[in-house]
């Protein structure tokens, strides 16, 4: 009677798994992706303003805090469209601006560009904020356009891989779980 009682458990749990193994689970990750992008201009250029939004994982903060860099760079391409040919490529951009975390003020600063000057802040709401906001970003001059053609601009922004000193990466290895890259954002513009 036992054995016919173990059995039965042991039916019941595979069943058990392998019944849940069947049921899809939906998982509905965050990604990444890049909104609100305006073209304008000024008297002499073409300028991009966009904004990053679910770019800071959880996993960020605790390793922003700990000392890690973090590091996001917005690539820009600005192409003419053309009918018979490929479209022709007029400007390249690539703005890298930088986090670091100062343990003993207690402020995060922000480098863009490699400037040595950077823009400080004492909370990490207000420094995600200026890591993900991309405004008057200069994306192609206005004497390079013609007057009647069209234009877009591709964007994306990607989330440069953590390397720290020592082959560390491996020992947090959390670090990995944060590289990321958008997909690439296309939007039109006429001049």
């Amino acid at each position: 009677m036992k054995k016919i009682k173990n059995k039965s458990l042991f039916l019941v749990f595979l069943l058990i798994i392998f019944g849940f193994a069947a049921v899809p689970i939906r998982v509905q990750a965050i990604e990444p992706r890049i909104t609100d992008i305006l073209i304008t201009n000024n008297r002499d250029n073409v300028l991009l303003y966009a904004r990053l939004v679910n770019g800071f994982k959880p996993e960020m903060e605790m390793a922003i805090l700990a000392g890690i860099p973090a590091v996001f760079t917005l690539q820009l391409e600005v192409y003419q469209e053309r009918s018979f040919v490929w479209d022709k490529k007029l400007a390249s951009h690539e703005i890298k601006r930088t986090m670091k975390y100062d343990n003993l003020k207690k402020t995060f600063s922000i480098y863009t560009n490699g400037n040595p000057q950077p823009v400080v802040f004492s909370d990490f709401e207000r420094a995600q904020k200026a890591m993900a906001d991309f405004n008057g970003i200069v994306a192609v001059p206005m004497s390079s356009l013609i007057k009647g053609r069209n234009y877009y601009i591709l964007i994306k922004i990607k989330m440069d891989k953590v390397r720290l000193p020592l082959h560390m990466e491996y020992i947090f290895f959390f670090v990995s779980y944060w590289d990321f890259e958008t997909a690439w954002n296309r939007q039109n513009f006429s001049y």
